[in-house]
This record gives structure tokens, C-alpha cells and sequence, in this order.
């Protein structure tokens, strides 16, 4: 994959994974992000297989990044209340 790939795909889930309202929404937002990151890939030239393919699911990696970033936001919380 090239390199402009992974910075596109690295930019845009630093840019649009953002803790959801709720956690239990984590599987419906990822899955919607995904559509979006495929669309926005294909615009740019970049096909989702080519990205698939260095990183696996997109899905799931876009699902891990959710949950990351619940976690942090939990953490935040229990730092500064």
C-alpha cells in the first residue's frame, strides 16, 4: 500500500473516531464510519481493498478506535471528575 494511503486512512480515523454518546452504539457507528471511509478512499483514488489489506477489517479497526477512545474519555472522568 502506499504511503499516501495510510496517511489518508490515519487522518481520517484521527479525524472521525470520536467516543460515541454510548458505548453500545460502538458496532452501528463503526460500521457507518466504514461506508464513509470507503466512500471518502474511493474518492481519493484509493481503493478500500488496497487499505484492507495492510490493516485488515476496516470495521473492526475503526470499532478498536471507538473503544479507545470511550476508555480515554473514562479515564478523563475519573482523573477530573
Amino acid at each position: 500500500m502506499s504511503e499516501s494511503a495510510i496517511e489518508f486512512l490515519r487522518e481520517w480515523i484521527d479525524e472521525r473516531c470520536q467516543a460515541p454518546a454510548s458505548s453500545i452504539r460502538i458496532d452501528e457507528q463503526a460500521r457507518a464510519l466504514a461506508e464513509e471511509c470507503a466512500a471518502k478512499a474511493a474518492e481519493a483514488g484509493i481503493p478500500i481493498e488496497d487499505l484492507e489489506e495492510e490493516v485488515g477489517d476496516i470495521r473492526e479497526l475503526i470499532a478498536a478506535r471507538l473503544e479507545e477512545a470511550v476508555e480515554a474519555d473514562k479515564e478523563n472522568i475519573r482523573k477530573h471528575g
